[in-house]
């Protein structure tokens, strides 16, 4: 009798991937966290109005810190939408490369090599 239940295991790439997005979304959201306490605490002291726009800022990269912890857990957990996630942002990151002219260089070239690796191993999600 088959194994109807036979799930794909991650593989290493997406591990590795969802790990440093994984870091990077935790420090960002230590940062954002950060700038919305400066924030708060100097939009109450007279003369320090300048750090409202903190507040916003620090709301923007707390909300980005979040999104990149959630695709973060969505990659290791192999989750689809995570991945059509990712590959969309790769594609944005490709067609930036392209509209400045730097599609040729070492930056440009990896995107591409991410985008093959992101579809290649699109089979082991769910």
């Amino acid at each position: 009798m088959a194994n109807t239940n036979y799930q794909p295991s991650l593989p290493l790439g997406v591990a590795i991937l969802a790990i440093l997005i994984g870091i990077v979304g935790f420090f960002l959201l230590i940062a954002g966290v950060l700038l919305l306490l400066v924030g708060v605490v100097g939009y109450t002291i007279p003369g320090f109005a300048i750090f409202g726009a903190t507040i916003v800022g620090g709301a923007i990269l707390t909300i980005l810190a979040i999104v990149l912890l959630a695709v973060a857990f969505g990659l290791w957990d192999r989750e689809l939408w995570a991945l059509v996630l990712s590959i969309i942002v790769v594609v944005l990151l490709i067609l930036g490369d392209v509209v400045s002219g730097s599609l040729l260089s070492l930056s440009g070239l990896l995107l591409v090599l991410l985008l093959v690796y992101l579809i290649a191993v699109s089979r082991h999600f769910r």
